[in-house]
Formats: C-alpha cells, sequence, structure tokens
C-alpha cells in the first residue's frame, strides 16, 4: 500500500507592527525564537520599520560607519552590534524590514538555499511594481542593475532563523552615504519609491512581500495587522 503524502501547509503568521525600535524588535524576534523552538506559537514574518539605526554583523568592519559622533546625533542615529551575517547595514522609516521566525527543518537545512530564497521573495516582491531585481554573483541582497535595493543579513540557530530582510521602499538614501553599504564601496543603493518616482505606503508593500514569502516558502499565511503597533507616516 502507497504512503500517502501529507500536503498540510505549515502555518506561518506574517504581522505588520509598523514603527518599532531597533532594541524591540530584537526582543520580539527572541520571544519569536523561543515560541516557534518550544512548539509553542506558529513560525512568524514580523514585518516592521524601524528610527534611524546603523547595525553592525558579526565581524563587521566599524570603519564602514563613515559618520562621526556628531553627525550620528545630529541625524539621530543609533548604533548597534547585532548577532546576524554581514556587515554595516542602515535601516530607517520608509524601509521595510522583515524578520522571518520558521523552522527549516527537516527539508529545508541549507542557508545558502534560504538567503537564495529570501532573495527570491524580494525579486517577486518588487515585479508587483513593474522593477525588474536581479543577483550579483558573489554578493548578498537584490540589485537593479547596479544599485541595491534590498539587503540580507539572517541568524540560523538549531535551524530556526531570525534576522532577515531589508527593502527601500521610501528610504532616505542619503543615510547611506555615511556608511560603506554592507561593506560594499564601488556599487549604489536605490529603493522603490526613487525608481517609481512616488511615495508607496509601506503597510502596502508588507502585505505583498508576505504573500510571495507564502508562495516561495510554500506557507500557509496569516496576515495581521497589531493594533498596538506605532502608526507608520510612511
Amino acid at each position: 500500500m502507497a504512503t500517502e503524502v501529507s500536503t498540510i501547509k505549515r502555518q506561518c503568521e506574517a504581522r505588520w507592527l509598523g514603527r518599532v525600535g531597533y532594541d524591540d524588535g530584537l526582543r520580539l524576534q527572541q520571544g519569536a525564537v523561543e515560541g516557534v523552538r518550544n512548539n509553542e506559537a506558529s513560525e512568524q514574518l514580523l514585518l516592521l520599520e524601524h528610527p534611524h539605526v546603523f547595525t553592525l554583523g558579526r565581524g563587521a568592519d566599524a570603519t564602514n560607519i563613515l559618520a562621526d559622533e556628531a553627525q550620528l546625533q545630529t541625524n539621530s542615529v543609533e548604533v548597534h552590534e547585532t548577532g546576524r551575517g554581514g556587515d554595516v547595514t542602515y535601516h530607517g522609516p520608509g524601509q521595510l524590514v522583515g524578520y522571518p521566525v520558521i523552522n527549516l527543518q527537516p527539508d529545508r537545512c541549507d542557508v545558502h538555499r534560504y538567503v537564495r530564497d529570501l532573495e527570491e521573495v524580494l525579486i517577486r516582491t518588487i515585479a508587483e511594481f513593474g522593477v525588474t531585481g536581479t543577483r550579483i554573483d558573489g554578493l548578498t541582497g537584490v540589485w537593479v542593475v547596479n544599485e541595491k535595493i534590498a539587503a540580507i543579513g539572517v541568524r540560523i540557530a538549531r535551524w530556526i532563523t531570525s534576522h532577515g530582510f531589508a527593502l527601500n521602499v521610501n528610504t532616505d538614501l542619503d543615510y547611506f552615504k555615511m556608511i560603506v553599504p554592507c561593506g560594499i564601496s564601488d556599487k549604489g543603493v536605490t529603493s522603490l519609491s526613487r525608481l517609481l518616482g512616488r511615495q508607496l505606503p509601506v503597510a502596502d508593500v508588507a502585505r505583498i512581500a508576505s504573500a510571495q514569502f507564502a508562495t516561495v516558502f510554500d506557507r500557509e499565511m496569516l496576515f495581521t495587522l497589531v493594533p498596538s503597533a506605532s502608526p507608520s507616516d510612511s
């Protein structure tokens, strides 16, 4: 008798949180990771914006932050060391940050594949707006010609993921001039609003990203707007 193969998809809750401080975002991730690890909560895709912040991944070169302390204070930029991979990046208003907290076991235990899948989610997301994103050999993220539109930096512990991606929607690109983004000095950055010539509601882009995440990762996705989330003015 043939063995039946289950077609039930795992459930994942995509939560649009609005504007969230970086430390608060870390705490939300940690709680979600523990919930998934202990089988006490469903997988989650946390979608949000951060106030202005530069983050340094494990082993990042701190000299890639070009701004001095006075410039950081003038521009209200915090600096945080973090447990993700990658070098220095910027998060801020108008940028869609996604923190997937999912269990890659048993069939997706491949770090390289996971990063490529996140790139695919973002490539499909911006394609919904008529923008063609590509990969560049040897580099992580999504690019439009020679400019980066989305950065990826992940952490995987016992095959449970955290950290994730940052997609420039209405991002003020001037903040990238204060760093060497991801340690790459010979390429630029761009955003959906710059390419399209108009602003986009970040929450709307979050909905599209969650749907594409569901497709790429074969999840049953529930999108929720957290009532207590700070309103976004993007």
